[in-house]
């Protein structure tokens, strides 16, 4: 079974097809997990395989991945996951993307690592709106209720903690809007449309990146084959040419 093995942190991982390397960080909120991928509009894995080498990963404590929690834990936590998982598979630079929860993931990997990223697809992102807080509250709570109930290791404490440090922020929740405005790396922003995936954060992403290409429309099944084109194409497009 292939596991990253970091210190008392267990990242387990799955790879499909051969080619520049495409990381892929899922769905489904603090369950983001790779079998996430099988309920979305299009799956990478399948879709993107014979294109790229595509690697997907379950999150820790989501899946068949497993970590402590700590006071301390935020989304930098996260991309020092995936720094460590690209280190352990030789990737010096790849292109990545990322479902719902994994489109702030992918932002939080650009500003820790901007060299490591040649291009990124965001795919429903998730964002701050007036009124959609407490979904993302509650969430993580219901998450943290089922690690409670499995595990005697983790604190109520650490885990309140740990959920400010997730979703107590504004915008996209992993980086600032300054941050977006610097971002130099190309972006496809596949645009959400509900409480957890405002259509006005992906506008917003696209308007403050300098380099963002926003798709509206993509996920109605008579749509989701062109999609799949125009997302390939995008990846293609920014693939760093061999030496």
């Amino acid at each position: 079974m292939p596991v990253l093995i970091r210190n008392d942190v267990s990242i387990y991982y799955e790879e499909y097809g051969s080619g520049y390397p495409l990381l892929l960080f899922a769905p489904g909120g603090m369950r983001s997990a790779i079998a996430a991928w099988r309920q979305a509009p299009f799956d990478p894995t399948r879709e993107l395989a014979g294109d790229f080498r595509v690697i997907a990963m379950d999150q820790r404590n989501a899946g068949r991945s497993r970590a402590p929690v700590t006071p301390d834990d935020g989304w930098h936590t996260y991309a020092a996951d995936h720094l460590a998982l690209l280190d352990h598979l030789g990737i010096a630079r790849c292109h990545i993307m990322g479902g719902c929860i994994g489109s702030s993931y992918c932002l939080g990997l650009l500003q820790a690592a901007p060299e490591r990223v040649s291009a990124a697809v965001l795919q429903n992102p998730i964002g701050l709106s007036a009124d959609n807080r407490a979904l993302f509250y509650r969430m993580f709570d219901e998450w943290a209720e089922d690690l409670l109930r499995e595990r005697s290791d983790l604190e109520r404490g650490a885990l309140a903690r740990f959920r400010e440090n997730m979703f107590g922020g504004e915008f996209v929740f992993s980086v600032s809007r300054d941050f977006v405005q610097r971002c130099a790396t190309p972006l496809l922003i596949l645009a959400g449309n509900d409480a957890f995936h405002p259509t006005e954060t992906a506008r917003e992403i696209a308007a403050l990146a300098p380099h963002a290409d926003l798709l509206l429309r993509w996920r109605e099944p008579e749509t989701v084959p062109e999609t799949v084109k125009r997302v390939r194409a995008f990846l293609q497009a920014n693939t760093p040419v061999a030496v």
